[in-house]
């Protein structure tokens, strides 16, 4: 029992801090899988809280829900601790085969990931056995349109990446971007979630939990907030990513910071798309919010994580 969700023995799911997605391992006797294993900067503690859980086990496959850096980040090292396979969903793997880091939103968002190979892909209405249980492959497309969740119908149990969580769901990049409708694509999501029978939610980030309506109206509650104002979203985009950035670099100087929002090319199509704020005054609005939020504070001349 973790936090007062019930999982199954066969099951594990190691929350990480919002740097790395939660490493979720299955296991079957002397073997295990994982799903999703985090971003690349975390590596070394990725196999050392792998190897702690494994305690002998032979991990033979790592499956990923999709394609942020966040989830394949150390998939590489990883497959170099552990000499296990890699499956990705179908509609990633050309990205991942060209590692063509615009697709994969690396260039993008300014993130990185290590290049790793995949050995077979997973497609919506698929099956496959995981920790002793059978898993649906469901679409979930809208925070990556690629994206998949996997479902056990006998124990009701959801891994849902980045398509739910406890308290809304992932950045939608592609409506921010406008390559895409995002938008619809999430509310079909949601619906289509919301129409299996869910007692426990193993997400991408944040604790397990039980609350599946209530997480399902709070979703839904935010996309009708960003379906009413696309400026949120943009903000919301933004917010989250340059708190990413912080995470992982930890001070970024407040002089440099106009210049670096116009050239990442999230923040600069966000912006022009949704706020048209000059680089200054959107960095001036980012260096108050952050601040608000607690998630920085300012140091001298730079701009600290907390």
């Amino acid at each position: 029992m973790m936090d007062g969700v019930r999982l199954p023995d066969s099951l594990l799911m190691i929350e990480r801090g919002w740097l790395s997605a939660n490493n979720i391992l299955a296991f079957e006797g002397e073997r295990a899988v994982l799903v999703d294993s985090g971003y690349v900067s975390h590596a070394g503690q990725t196999v050392a809280l792998l190897r702690h859980a494994l305690a002998g086990r032979r991990l033979e496959r790592l499956i990923n829900t999709h394609s942020h850096s966040d989830h394949i980040g150390c998939n590489a090292a990883v497959q170099r601790a552990f000499g296990c396979e890699i499956a990705v969903p179908e509609g990633m793997a050309r990205a991942i085969g060209d590692w063509d880091e615009d697709a994969l939103l690396l260039t993008t968002a300014a993130q990185r990931a290590e290049p790793f190979a995949y050995d077979r892909t997973l497609s919506p209405g698929e099956r496959f056995t995981m920790g002793e249980l059978e898993w649906q492959v469901l679409a979930a497309p809208g925070h990556d349109m690629d994206a998949l969740v996997y479902y056990n119908p006998e124990r009701r149990l959801l891994i849902s990446g980045d398509a739910l969580w406890r308290d809304g769901f992932g950045i939608l990049f592609v409506e921010v971007l406008g390559t895409h409708d995002g938008l619809a694509a999430t509310r079909a999501t949601l619906e289509a979630i919301g129409r299996l029978a869910v007692d426990a939610v193993l997400p991408g980030h944040g604790a397990a939990f039980t609350e599946f309506d209530d997480a399902l109206e709070r979703a839904f509650s935010r996309l009708r907030a960003f379906e009413e104002d696309g400026a949120r979203m943009a903000r919301n985009a933004i917010r989250a990513c340059v708190t990413f950035m912080l995470l992982e670099k930890r001070r970024m100087s407040i002089e440099a910071m106009p210049g670096y929002l116009d050239e990442v090319p999230l923040y600069r199509e966000a912006n022009s798309r949704f706020l048209g704020l000059s680089p200054d005054a959107l960095a001036d609005w980012l260096v108050s919010d952050l601040q608000r939020a607690g998630v920085a504070r300012r140091e001298g001349d730079g701009l600290v994580a907390i």
